[in-house]
């Protein structure tokens, strides 16, 4: 790679980006952030100790970010409910743009990616699919995980989520003018990567040789 390869990667929930992200990651060698991961531990963590989220939020560090229950979709939504308040979001934006910043690149997936956190960025996809097809997936990775639960349940809370993220003051979901559009509402993780991939390529980056 002849630069610094920063690739943004925003979508809605199951959209297949942090499938994506991991992959892009680990083909090029570059660190990877789950961003939503940090939204989903300063809900949480508020949560239980019952303090206010921009507190946490300042505090917050990387060790935070690996309880298992952080998967959970009680976390999720906790989540999608701090990334709401700007005071969260400003007290998160220095923790994303250090990670962003490190020398070799990075890859960070979530849903302002590419209009604020690395507005730069030489690579930027949006990645997204139909709310049933979203729905779907989520259905089938909760009851993978042994969780009971109704088809039209995880859509609502899904079409409820979008809403919030959407329409939310601060940094909404949406995608940077700039950004490559994937639908992978009929692909599977490997077409969608085979499809970013080939974008990135066309960019002119390629995956250091070994």
């Amino acid at each position: 790679m002849s630069e610094r390869l920063v690739i943004a990667i925003d979508g809605p929930s199951a959209s297949g980006k942090g499938t994506l992200a991991k992959g892009l990651a680990q083909h090029f060698g570059l660190p990877h952030l789950d961003t939503g991961m940090l939204y989903r531990a300063v809900g949480w963590l508020a949560l239980k100790g019952g303090e206010p989220p921009s507190n946490v939020a300042a505090r917050l560090k990387a060790g935070d970010l690996v309880d298992p229950v952080l998967r959970g979709d009680e976390a999720g939504q906790q989540g999608s409910k701090v990334a709401a308040m700007p005071e969260v979001r400003a007290n998160l934006l220095k923790f994303q743009k250090e990670f962003a910043s490190q020398d070799r690149g990075a890859v960070l997936d979530g849903r302002d990616i590419g209009t604020v956190i690395c507005p730069d960025a030489p690579v930027k996809l949006f990645v997204t699919a139909t709310l049933e097809a979203r729905a779907e997936r989520r259905y089938q990775e909760l009851r993978a995980r042994g969780l009971d639960t109704i088809k039209p349940r995880v859509l609502a809370e899904m079409a409820e989520r979008d809403r919030r993220d959407s329409e939310r003051a601060a940094a909404p979901l949406k995608a940077a003018p700039d950004a490559y559009h994937l639908d992978t509402s009929d692909m599977d993780a490997d077409a969608a990567f085979a499809a970013a991939l080939a974008f990135i390529e066309r960019k002119g980056f390629r995956a250091a040789g070994p």
